[in-house]
């Protein structure tokens, strides 16, 4: 099985091209990639495929690939922020997805959490693009406040296509939030599980820091949907406008805040695997 490893703010993800569609994973395998000891070692495991049609079923609205995630505990995830950069920048360097004449690349992605796509902004070398992903519309699930304790301050729900939690922190009190505590009951209480993020304004205005701990992964130094999550709750809680800066421990994103949430950032090509798997 030949893979790429790609990382988009130190995200990791994986991604198998099956262009043939012969090359199925079970969870039990993705499992096993992602494992960092005895595997390759990623937050995820992602494999893109073309949508299967009939010739006369065929139009210029096929998406270029169809994506299927697999955290790093092998179960299935609707989308990533990160990972989709990672996935378009495996497109574009296997050339599924190609440069016109003054145009930048463009993919259309079909995820589980529906179609999304993706531009590339800019190719900062052979081994870097930034990629813009039009990631749809947030909703919003209400205020969260029985996680209003202690170092938390307010808390909310929204969804990505993915479900999060948002819980601002009191800034003299960060310190005592335990977010890896935190994800584990989020996981535990919620029958879909939830991605779950500590959140603080920055002090340079439109910006906001977050940490986040991911469902099926633990915690992680970004999360792209969780960004874009966290972005429109500041918004409505009035710490930032229509376009943020996200700072994460893996690095900085940008949010642009409308009808759809635009996200901006990284993907970076690590290695090509060649994994060996059962015949």
């Amino acid at each position: 099985m030949r893979l790429t490893k790609h990382h988009g703010l130190e995200n990791d993800f994986l991604v198998l091209l099956d262009a043939a569609g012969d090359q199925p994973v079970e969870p039990e395998l993705a499992q096993r990639i992602c494992d960092r000891h005895t595997g390759v070692g990623a937050d995820g495991l992602i494999r893109a495929t073309r949508l299967q049609v009939s010739p006369d079923e065929a139009d210029s609205q096929l998406p270029d690939a169809v994506m299927e995630l697999y955290n790093a505990d092998g179960s299935r995830a609707e989308m990533s922020g990160n990972g989709i950069r990672c996935l378009a920048q495996a497109l574009v360097l296997d050339e599924w997805v190609a440069d016109k004449p003054d145009e930048p690349a463009v993919a259309t992605i079909l995820t589980d959490a529906g179609r999304r796509i993706v531009s590339l902004r800019e190719t900062v070398d052979a081994r870097t693009h930034r990629f813009a992903v039009d990631m749809g519309p947030v909703r919003f699930d209400g205020e969260a406040a029985s996680w209003v304790d202690g170092p938390v301050t307010r808390a909310a729900w929204a969804d990505m296509g993915n479900p999060h939690l948002v819980l601002q922190l009191d800034l003299e009190r960060s310190d005592e939030a335990d977010l890896e505590l935190l994800g584990e009951k989020a996981n535990m209480l919620t029958p879909q599980g939830a991605n779950v993020h500590v959140l603080l304004a920055g002090a340079v205005p439109d910006t906001i820091i977050i940490r986040s701990f991911e469902r099926g992964v633990g915690l992680t130094q970004a999360c792209g949907t969780g960004a874009c999550a966290s972005a429109a709750i500041a918004q409505r809680w009035g710490l930032v406008g229509d376009t943020v800066e996200v700072r994460m421990p893996g690095g900085n994103a940008d949010v642009r805040l409308g009808p759809t949430i635009e996200l901006t950032g990284p993907a970076v090509l690590i290695a090509a695997v060649d994994y060996p798997v059962p015949g």
